[in-house]
């Protein structure tokens, strides 16, 4: 009897050649995903933009715009077939590794009241409710609020 053996994961730094496949996992999560010229808009801006990876397959990505001395998590996401096995909290560490190196003592992201899943996750990192932002989100219904979540570096 073999063993399976674990998958390879890597993080690795996005180009813009990896933005195809990135936007198709976008637009299978999200009612109202970026779009392809945010993420290349996100890359010639200089922005921390990495790319998870599981067997060579693209599985997940980050982008975090990093300031003097704070980062902001702009969009953090794992693919459906993915998701709850743990790669978004090795993507959250990964980010906070990056955000440190570059000087920045304070983590802040927006996350909708409606995902539980990532409320939950920023929940086991430590983060803290900072602030609401009224009708942040596009939503079918209108606009939804973000809670505007940070934590200290």
């Amino acid at each position: 009897m073999s063993a399976v053996p674990a998958p390879r994961i890597e993080i690795l730094p996005l180009a813009e050649g990896d933005l195809g496949a990135l936007i198709v996992i976008e637009r299978e999560l999200y009612p109202f995903p970026w779009t392809f010229g945010n993420f290349r808009d996100s890359l010639k801006a200089g922005y921390s933009c990495w790319g998870l990876w599981v067997d060579g397959a693209l599985a997940g990505y980050a982008v975090m715009m990093l300031g003097p001395d704070e980062a902001h998590l702009l969009n953090l996401s794992v693919a459906a077939p993915h998701q709850r096995r743990g790669l978004a909290s090795r993507m959250l560490g990964h980010l906070f590794a990056v955000a440190r190196e570059h000087g920045a003592r304070r983590l802040f992201l927006e996350v909708r009241p409606s995902n539980a899943a990532a409320r939950a996750l920023y929940r086991r990192f430590g983060f803290d409710r900072v602030g609401l932002r009224r009708g942040y989100y596009p939503d079918h219904r209108g606009r939804e609020d973000a809670i505007v979540l940070a934590i200290d570096l």
